[in-house]
């Protein structure tokens, strides 16, 4: 659990008790609680600074913090002079704004609040939704057709979301020096799981023979669990049920050449970790995010185009869509709960467009 305290170690009880309605009420994941827990201190923290009530922002001040998010230079990372200040995005401004509001329409919402209902009316205003995802009920009358949108947020493109083709996939593979990033690199490929889940899988995880009875397991056939823990390096799945993704026989066979590596560092021996340190200290212990995030980083240079871990996932996703993959299914696999989280996974390929406009072309082509 995440819990929001002030520089004396004192819990800042109105936030603690949002986090702790996360938790019970919405069931949500403890990433999204910590993300929660982050972006409402550096609101507080930015109250602090500069003499703001935090349950009650004017909109000029609220819309203030919003510009302050981009303007203001991230922490640096390290201490090493001359390093170039890195900004956040409009994107990233507008997703922390969004989790304020959601907090400051909380606490307006209850009894004995020191936050108005007044101010709750003026976060968010209604809006005519002109497109609808698909699937969406809009009602017999069109009353579903009105949403709530924040009253404050930049104005951003909607970015398209990248994935990889398979050729692209095979070039980061060649790119990999030691069998250890293979197999990862593989795993996140073939299976979809996410950076989180994949750092967090145990060696038990691994059911890579034809037949895992001898292991109590019941599923046939070489396959991978992804299972919620809390581990040492921090990583979690993101969802709480577990599941089971089925791999190919490629799997065991990088798997076997990983453990003959492993092997040869003797650190590594006690850890019940899939993926540990192996070429850096502290050799032995799980791999954690940011190293990891070098790794991608020095393949993407390697490669010569962008292959950030996530990439991997909508790859796989939108691999089983076009294979026809029936939705619940993927969701299955994916770990996804509603069918509106797939949506964005949906990409059309350049051989996709190029047949929809031959097909429309040889229509046309037919008539007299």
């Amino acid at each position: 659990m995440w819990v929001v305290g002030d520089a004396a170690y004192e819990l800042h009880e109105f936030s603690s008790a949002y986090l702790a309605s996360l938790r019970s009420a919405e069931d949500a994941s403890v990433n999204t609680e910590r993300n929660y827990a982050g972006r409402i201190a550096l609101y507080l923290c930015y109250c602090v600074d500069h003499g703001i009530d935090w349950a009650a922002p004017s909109m000029r001040q609220l819309a203030g913090f919003l510009n302050w998010l981009v303007d203001e230079p991230l922490p640096p990372r390290r201490r090493h002079a001359g390093v170039e200040p890195k900004y956040r995005s409009k994107s990233t401004a507008n997703a922390i704004v969004g989790t304020v509001f959601r907090f400051l329409r909380y606490w307006a919402l209850l009894d004995d609040s020191p936050v108005s209902a007044e101010l709750a009316t003026k976060l968010y205003e209604p809006k005519q939704l002109r497109y609808a995802p698909p699937g969406y009920d809009r009602g017999e009358e069109g009353q579903f057709s009105t949403v709530n949108v924040k009253t404050i947020k930049f104005k951003i493109v909607v970015p398209g979301y990248e994935y990889l083709t398979d050729e692209e996939i095979r070039q980061v593979l060649d790119c990999t020096v030691h069998a250890r990033d293979r197999l990862l690199i593989a795993l996140l490929a073939v299976t979809g799981i996410r950076i989180g889940e994949a750092l967090g899988l145990r060696r038990e995880d691994m059911h890579l023979l034809a037949s895992s009875k001898v292991l109590g397991c019941a599923v046939a056939g070489p396959h991978v669990h992804v299972r919620r823990r809390q581990n040492a390096n921090g990583a979690l799945a993101k969802t709480r049920k577990p599941r089971w993704i089925p791999v190919g026989d490629d799997i065991g066979g990088l798997y076997a050449d990983y453990q003959w590596e492993r092997d040869r560092v003797p650190e590594a021996a006690d850890c019940d970790m899939v993926f540990v340190n192996l070429f850096a200290a502290p050799l032995g212990q799980p791999m954690k995010y940011p190293s990891t995030y070098e790794l991608f980083q020095r393949l993407a240079k390697k490669a010569g185009f962008a292959a950030r871990p996530h990439m991997f996932r909508h790859s796989a996703i939108t691999r089983w869509r076009r294979e026809g993959k029936p939705d619940y299914l993927i969701m299955d696999m994916a770990g996804h709960v509603s069918r509106q989280s797939m949506d964005q996974y949906t990409h059309a390929s350049d051989r996709e467009k190029r047949d929809a406009v031959n097909h429309v072309a040889s229509l046309g082509k037919g008539r007299p």
